[in-house]
């Protein structure tokens, strides 16, 4: 065997034959030497045809090197700053829908027709009177009247006509306003805590409005009010995989499906704080947007604190003894919350320490004094938490971008400042991003919520 090898490695293997018969492996030797021959003929007018460019390019550049250093200096830094930095990514502009008046509703229009549904007995009506009256929830926030239906129970048709008004609204008034066209959007995720169907939300979007087939699509479901912040995170990863792309971010919840219709005191409060909202989000890795972008993302920090049990069950999605479902809520939510919010702070602290602006989910008027009360806040650092929940009531996920439209209404952002968002979901969750104005930003005359 390794006189073989050694035969091989010295000129290949010469084979005798017997007298008269054809010599194939001769035959073969000869065929690879022409073959070779003309390889070499072939490689020489190669070498003959590019020789003399080069040999030109190479004179011309010694020529005239001291002109063309500084350009291609330049140039050379230029591609070492695309290649080497990290991908920003940029938000091009935001959408809030806001329903049609018809659907706005008092306190005193709720309780009315919460009596006339029969669906509630008198302490549950009272129950609610009273948390109505406490909320800091104003008089023009907005409700489907579907759920006050005598009777009603949860059911996907009614899930899918809000969620197709207020998903669509959004995004059509964001479309408008950043003009981009919907085949060049390469990633959608959408968040959606209660409503999960199939096919999905997510889909839904594809479908209506017949966006590319190889979109990047995710939809996430039954992580809350702090999944807006989530679907960002999971938005900023997928542009940072697909560079140059634009990413739709929609967040939402549908209250016909976290409305409860039954008598149990413990799922009632939900129903008087959430209300219909949507917003959509377009974001881009794309260099050349920062020039038009509103903002720039700069921190995202996402905190949970789901391996303890009472943090995991302080907010939970739960069934009467009649099979009604609703929203439970447990009186260690604020505690749990003050913790998860501490631990949040901790961590963004060492990354983002100041901030101009504060957009704190607006759950309700009591987490928000104690958010103030906690972080020591003033009433100016509270004030777009404060009008959103007044004007629009809980929103969900949504609410922290009706609070930054609040600011960009009132003319408060300017260039560089920083604005900190927090939202807080089941789980339990905390989570915060911090975004950087790239300019200062005038009140949108059409896609603003707060406008009249």
């Amino acid at each position: 065997m390794e006189k073989e090898a050694t035969k091989m490695m010295n000129g290949g293997v010469k084979s005798k034959s017997p007298k008269g018969s054809p010599n194939f492996l001769g035959y073969v030797n000869m065929r690879y030497v022409k073959l070779g021959y003309i390889y070499l003929l072939s490689l020489s007018r190669t070498f003959c045809f590019f020789i003399p460019p080069f040999l030109l390019l190479f004179i011309f550049v010694y020529r005239f090197l001291p002109i063309l250093a500084f350009p291609l200096s330049i140039f050379y830094l230029l591609l070492i700053y695309h290649f080497l930095t990290p991908s920003s990514v940029f938000l091009l502009d935001f959408s809030c829908y806001r329903p049609p008046d018809h659907l706005k509703i008092t306190k005193s229009d709720f309780i009315e027709l919460a009596m006339k549904s029969g669906n509630f007995n008198e302490t549950a009506i009272e129950l609610q009177r009273k948390v109505l009256d406490q909320s800091g929830i104003g008089e023009e926030s907005y409700m489907p009247r579907v759920v006050f239906k005598p009777g009603h129970r949860v059911n996907l048709r009614d899930g899918r006509e809000e969620a197709a008004m207020v998903i669509f609204g959004a995004i059509d008034e964001l479309l408008a306003a950043t003009k981009i066209n919907v085949k060049h959007i390469k990633i959608l995720v959408l968040n959606c805590g209660v409503l999960n169907t199939t096919p999905s939300l997510s889909a839904m979007v594809i479908n209506h409005y017949k966006l590319r087939h190889n979109t990047e699509s995710y939809n996430l479901g039954g992580m809350g009010c702090s999944a807006g912040i989530i679907a960002i995170d999971l938005a900023k990863d997928l542009l940072n995989a697909h560079q140059g792309s634009y990413a739709l971010v929609v967040s939402t919840e549908i209250v016909s499906f976290t409305w409860y219709s039954g008598n149990d005191v413990a799922l009632l409060p939900p129903n008087c704080f959430f209300r219909m909202g949507a917003a959509a989000i377009m974001l881009s890795s794309r260099r050349i947007d920062r020039w038009r972008a509103k903002y720039q993302l700069m921190q995202l920090v996402r905190t949970h604190k789901g391996m303890d049990d009472t943090s995991y069950k302080s907010i939970e999605l739960r069934e009467d003894r009649d099979g009604k479902q609703g929203l439970y809520v447990s009186r260690d939510v604020m505690e749990v919350g003050r913790h998860a919010l501490k631990a949040n702070i901790a961590t963004l602290g060492r990354l983002e320490p100041s901030f101009e602006h504060l957009c704190v989910l607006a759950s309700s008027k009591k987490v928000l004094d104690e958010i103030q009360k906690d972080l020591k806040l003033t009433e100016e650092n509270m004030e777009a938490s404060r009008q959103t929940f007044e004007r629009f009531g809980n929103t969900s996920s949504s609410s922290i971008w009706y609070e930054l439209a609040y600011l960009e209404h009132k003319g408060k952002m300017k260039r560089d400042d920083r604005v900190w968002q927090i939202g807080f979901g089941s789980g339990f969750k905390c989570n915060s991003v911090v975004w950087k104005a790239l300019k200062n930003i005038d009140s949108p005359r059409h896609n603003n919520p707060w406008n009249l």
